[in-house]
């Protein structure tokens, strides 16, 4: 199946390499650039995207608040969000993860990571550019600026502990399965697991927290 993606940008260069980068990307289709937040919202309802590719800082109505018209809680038939910014610690980031982003890539993450990043959104799963998730994550850690994390329902088991610390630090789930010795389909179990015990959305909001919980400390 293709994937539907609409680009939000301000700046027309920006827009226009994204959609040569993902013109290169087997079963991925641009349908739309917005040089504003409110269009992009126009655009992605109107041409039906699977994801948007959204930058924080644009005119009219800004990424964070556009991400939560369009992905965030009680919005019918949400789109998936994929921030995509040139600051790695934009306190803007943290608000738009919050507002339903499911992924946040720096500009220059390249084709092959902004693709895992579209189909992982597609499928419901999220990504953050690796070299920068602890920086990103660590940075709001206890500043106040999100609400205290709740308790789990249930608690943790050992091997849940272990996935949760990897994929704070922006391991992939294949990464996870490595270091773990883990098969992939253990490491998907695991992360769902976390997640209903978390009430979380996506693993970007059990990254989060374990990070506000103080189990991710350098």
């Amino acid at each position: 199946m293709t994937i539907r993606v609409l680009v939000a940008d301000d700046q027309d260069l920006v827009r226009t390499g994204l959609r040569l980068i993902l013109g290169t990307l087997d079963g991925i289709e641009v349908v739309g650039e917005a040089r504003d937040g409110r269009e992009a919202i126009r655009l992605a309802r109107e041409r039906r995207a699977d994801v948007c590719l959204m930058d924080i800082r644009m005119p009219v109505l800004d990424g964070v608040e556009a991400t939560r018209q369009l992905a965030g809680p009680g919005v019918k038939d949400p789109v998936a969000v994929v921030v995509i910014t040139t600051f790695d610690l934009d306190e803007y980031v943290h608000g738009a993860l919050q507002a339903g982003a499911t992924g946040f890539l720096l500009k220059d993450a390249g084709p092959e990571l902004l693709g895992e990043a579209i189909r992982a959104a597609m499928r419901g799963d999220s990504l953050i550019s690796p070299s920068i998730t602890r920086r990103l994550l660590a940075s709001f850690a206890g500043t106040g600026r999100s609400t205290p994390p709740g308790q789990p329902v249930a608690p943790l088991t050992d091997r849940e502990e272990q996935v949760l610390l990897t994929l704070a630090r922006g391991r992939t789930n294949a990464e996870i399965a490595e270091e773990l010795h883990i098969s992939l389909s253990t490491v998907k179990t695991h992360i769902g697991s976390l997640m209903a015990k978390l009430g979380a959305r996506n693993r970007v909001e059990v990254a989060m927290w374990a990070y506000e919980t103080g189990r991710v400390t350098d």
